[in-house]
């Protein structure tokens, strides 16, 4: 087997090979690392990296496997872990100059957990600064590119894992959503990303109160996406918010014929590209080829309902980035100061009433999902935007308007944060004519995590798996 197709492996076909002797995580992680070198100018998708370390690791893993002894599921895999959570003694940036010197006093709790499982944190992986982009470069470590095409963007925030999972310098990795950071890079670099059930995975205070804020995983494949989230998933004692009992995903599941799926092409207000409106048709073209029905759906959404989500994210993730400001402010990038500023202006009645507008989005959104198994979306409204693109002073176009919103605009997953208790998985849907991927969001009925998985196993399988082979990878 080549470097090559050891780094695109899938993680869950690797563990198989390691239990079966037939293949080392010494080789899985020297490939890894010659990959890594080999990208990293070009994506610069990597922030930290414990190479070293990593080897050492995967050693004692391949020793394990050799012994027979008992092993954790994510034993001897390179996971790439999102600049942004902590691993105690470890750097982690977040993005930021502020905190280019920062040792994690402790460790996070999804790390820990994967640690625990086995897990190899051979790099840690790029981020916009604090998290607060769609697409990612920072003072701090530059831009990152998109695999695919290094003139747009991976997305963001998640953008380093994307970037790292698509240029196969990690097995499986980490991301964190609040306004679409794990499924907005899954879709433009064509990967496997999932939202899961607000209090389904743990995450540091304060966030973890924040019902917008999701931490995921990203991954090549849904089996690999599934056995990530099934270690992440499950009770803390050290997060109130997370649900008991811990959910367990099966790995195979029934077909979807007879099913009914929702769809909306634009939610009501979005401008959509059309490639990504030809692409997401396609998509659903497949669902109806399994045997379901698909039917469009009106949800009676509009621009109020993208509204209302800023001004969510303004009053608590802009107002605690603003916190900086006065002390920190010219160490910061143009597009953080930028929404540092606006959270400071923020207001409770905004706030509340953002609450009200997601409680009437809900009020169409349920009762369909009480007639449909999913509803299907496009991800993101355009492909992708340039790298370099700044929030604070670019603009957006699609079919050639400007749309009003830079920020969040260009992408249709902000309002799934406001209905944060449906779970919603993000496949790749096909590529524009620049190469960029586009994808679909597949939402389900509130803490049902295994229907979007099935859908997405089903639409997986009758498509066949992106990056099993040199036709299907980036050409880097």
């Amino acid at each position: 087997m080549s470097d090559t197709d050891l780094c695109y492996l899938p993680a869950s076909e690797a563990i198989k090979l390691f239990k079966a002797k037939k293949l080392s995580p010494v080789e899985l992680m020297e490939a890894t690392v010659r990959r890594a070198e080999a990208t990293k100018k070009k994506i610069n998708c990597l922030t930290y990296t414990h190479f070293d370390e990593a080897m050492a690791l995967a050693k004692k893993a391949e020793a394990k496997y050799a012994k027979g002894k008992r092993t954790g599921a994510l034993e001897g895999l390179p996971i790439g872990i999102k600049d942004e959570s902590f691993i105690k003694g470890k750097p982690t940036s977040g993005g930021s100059l502020i905190y280019k010197d920062y040792i994690g006093e402790h460790t996070s709790p999804m790390n820990q957990r994967i640690m625990d499982q086995g897990g190899i944190v051979h790099a840690r992986t790029a981020t916009p600064e604090f998290s607060c982009a769609g697409y990612t470069w920072s003072r701090l470590w530059g831009v990152t590119r998109n695999p695919w095409n290094p003139k747009f963007t991976p997305g963001g925030s998640s953008g380093g894992t994307a970037a790292s999972l698509a240029s196969g310098t990690s097995s499986i990795a980490t991301g964190s959503d609040i306004g679409g950071s794990i499924r907005i890079p899954a879709s433009t670099c064509g990967l496997v990303g999932y939202k899961p059930p607000y209090g389904r995975n743990p995450d540091d205070p304060p966030f973890n109160f924040d019902f917008y804020c999701h931490t995921g995983p990203l991954a090549r494949t849904v089996e690999d996406a599934i056995m990530l989230q099934n270690v992440m998933a499950g009770p803390h004692p050290l997060d109130i918010a997370t649900l008991r009992p811990k959910l367990t995903l099966p790995t195979a599941y029934k077909p979807i014929k007879g099913w009914k799926i929702a769809f909306s092409m634009d939610l009501g207000f979005y401008k959509v590209d059309r490639e990504v409106q030809k692409n997401t048709l396609a998509a659903l073209d497949v669902f109806r080829s399994l045997g379901a029905e698909v039917h469009e759906v009106d949800l009676g959404w509009t621009e109020d309902a993208l509204n209302a989500s800023m001004d969510y994210l303004d009053h608590l993730f802009g107002a605690a980035v603003s916190r900086l400001l006065k002390e920190h402010g010219s160490k910061m990038t143009t597009y953080a100061r930028a929404f540092a500023k606006k959270g400071q202006k923020s207001k409770a009645v905004d706030f509340v009433a953002a609450l009200d507008m997601a409680n009437k989005m809900y009020s169409t959104l349920g009762p369909i999902l009480e007639d449909y198994n999913v509803l299907i979306c496009p991800t993101t409204a355009l492909p992708a935007v340039p790298a370099d693109f700044d929030q604070s002073k670019d603009s957006v176009k699609i079919n050639g308007k400007t749309i009003s919103n830079p920020f969040l605009g260009w992408v249709m997953t902000t309002p799934f944060n406001a209905m944060s208790r449906c779970p919603v998985l993000s496949m790749p849907s096909g590529h524009a004519k620049n190469g960029v991927p586009t994808g679909i969001q597949i939402v389900g009925r509130t803490y049902c995590d295994a229907d979007v998985f099935q859908a997405a196993m089903a639409y997986e399988t009758a498509q066949g798996q992106w990056f099993r082979d040199a036709e299907t990878r980036p050409r880097l």
